[in-house]
């Protein structure tokens, strides 16, 4: 599991243990205070450090809290069910199921509302976890070219278009679904996205 986070101060070594402990303090106090109460002070009481430990790693509460919605999302992983549309439904599930935890429905939607009017925090979000979870779509791509189901990109623009679009498609679904709309993804509903996904809407809706 990744972690990205603040540039460390030269001669003074990052701890992994103390920023796991942050960042697992910082979703608890997600979870139990919400956004509007959480400080840095309580975070680094919970995580046990000092607070001159934790505003090395992070400059402020945006930031934080970014990294620990970030390092929820890294748990993803493409699953080899031996063809696509299974390989998908398995990630959308997975997401759907991370987004049902109440510290990665708060936190996301917290820092998504912040960015609205903060430029830096908006480019954060799309470094720590959109830029970062972009490799799914590339694997699942080069996987399914391999067993022939996908036709080879044209070109590294052309392939790089089509993941930015596939990444955009599937997130804003589960993303709108679970969060917006507040409706449960279940195995049949990931199905029928995938079926459409792949077939567009012309084509069957069914597996």
């Amino acid at each position: 599991m990744q972690s990205r986070t603040a540039a460390t101060r030269p001669g003074r070594p990052r701890s992994a243990a103390a920023d796991a402990a942050i960042l697992a303090a910082t979703r608890e106090a997600l979870v139990e205070l919400g956004w509007s109460k959480l400080t840095l002070g309580d975070v680094a009481t919970r995580a046990g450090v000092a607070k001159t430990t934790l505003y090395r790693r992070w400059p402020g509460k945006n930031e934080l809290v970014v990294d620990a919605v970030a390092e929820l999302f890294d748990e993803l992983e493409l699953p080899d069910c031996g063809c696509l549309a299974a390989d998908i439904e398995g990630v959308v599930l997975q997401f759907a199921a991370i987004l049902a935890r109440p510290e990665a429905r708060n936190g996301l939607m917290a820092v998504v509302a912040e960015s609205t009017r903060d430029d830096a925090l908006r480019e954060r979000i799309r470094a720590s976890i959109v830029d970062r979870q972009k490799h799914l779509v590339v694997q699942g791509r080069i996987r399914a070219q391999k067993r022939g189901e996908l036709p080879p990109e044209t070109g590294p623009e052309e392939a790089a278009r089509t993941v930015d679009l596939i990444f955009d498609v599937v997130a804003g679904a589960v993303v709108h679904r679970t969060l917006v709309s507040a409706e449960p993804i279940d195995a049949t509903w990931a199905q029928s996205f995938t079926a459409i996904l792949l077939n567009g809407l012309t084509g069957s809706t069914t597996a």
